[in-house]
């Protein structure tokens, strides 16, 4: 029994990084579920990977400027992350490309752009910090902005979650009541730029979408509603963080990709057992449904 006590809460216990780190994976987590379910529903899961990566240059402009310095390269992460946003919502606009591959397009230039610019000045280390993170090394100007992120996201949701859902399922009656769905498209797109913003400087810009789709995914196979999903969505993104940093600490692996690593599990567990469209329910039907 002390063992297992050792083993499940001694890092914790003995260690303030690990702490920090997990108070701001479940910040994370709590930020990030409402965004990550909202991104399923609106098909948009590959978009939010080319918004993760696009804020690859600005994060590489903000360490030139400043270092490994986390308001220099939130900022900039954010800057370019709104602005591939913006920049890709007026290419699909005004030409015949849609807007998936105007965010791909932009997503692969992002990515060359961001890892060229880091190579510039930087190390192979620093490079990897920027793509897969450093949850373990989370400080307290890091905590802030989590805690401030998923605050702002909790409470920007909740202001727009009904016009939101509306557009999600029927965007023609927001034209039809004269609501510009727009507004509320974008102001989405800014909260999960933000989500991202926060997440990259613990799991990477490689990472930080991980934790933000994968229990969201997992949670469409248990619920249908989108509060429900969001709840089943929030403790499989905080255990997701809590097991991850344990696999970290004990057996010395990276923390991001150990983290996103339970996350999948998650999913596949859900894939294969969920209540709605199932593994499971695809070769086992219910009784009242077989032939």
């Amino acid at each position: 029994m002390e063992f297992l006590s050792d083993f499940l809460i001694g890092p914790f216990v003995e260690h303030g990084f690990m702490r920090r780190a997990l108070v701001a994976c479940l910040a994370l987590s709590a930020g990030s579920c409402t965004v990550g379910v909202f991104l399923i529903l609106r098909r948009m899961s590959l978009m939010g990977d080319a918004l993760a990566h696009a804020l690859l240059p600005g994060a590489a402009i903000g360490f030139l400027l400043g270092g490994l310095s986390l308001p220099a390269m939130s900022a900039g992460g954010f800057i370019a992350g709104i602005a591939t946003a913006l920049l890709s919502g007026v290419v699909a606009r005004f030409t015949s490309l849609r807007e998936d591959a105007s965010f791909a397009a932009a997503y692969l230039t992002a990515l060359a752009v961001g890892v060229m610019i880091v190579s510039l000045k930087g190390s192979t280390v620093d490079l990897m910090h920027i793509l897969f993170g450093s949850i373990l090394a989370v400080d307290d100007l890091s905590l802030a902005l989590v805690a401030a992120t998923a605050s702002l996201t909790l409470l920007g949701m909740a202001a727009i979650y009904r016009p939101l859902v509306v557009e999600c399922f029927n965007p023609g009656f927001l034209a039809a009541v004269g609501v510009r769905g727009a507004l509320y498209h974008y102001a989405f797109l800014a909260m999960a730029v933000l989500n991202m913003v926060a997440a990259f400087q613990a799991l990477g810009t490689l990472m930080a979408l991980g934790l933000l789709l994968l229990p969201a995914v997992a949670a469409s196979f248990w619920a249908r509603q989108v509060v429900t999903m969001a709840l089943v969505a929030l403790p499989m993104a905080a255990g997701s963080g809590y097991v991850g940093l344990l696999i970290s600490y004990h057996f010395s692996v990276p923390s991001g990709p150990a983290i996103v690593l339970v996350a999948s599990l998650f999913y596949i567990a859900s894939l294969l057992l969920g209540t709605h469209d199932s593994v499971r329910l695809r070769f086992a039907p219910p009784a009242h449904l077989r032939a």
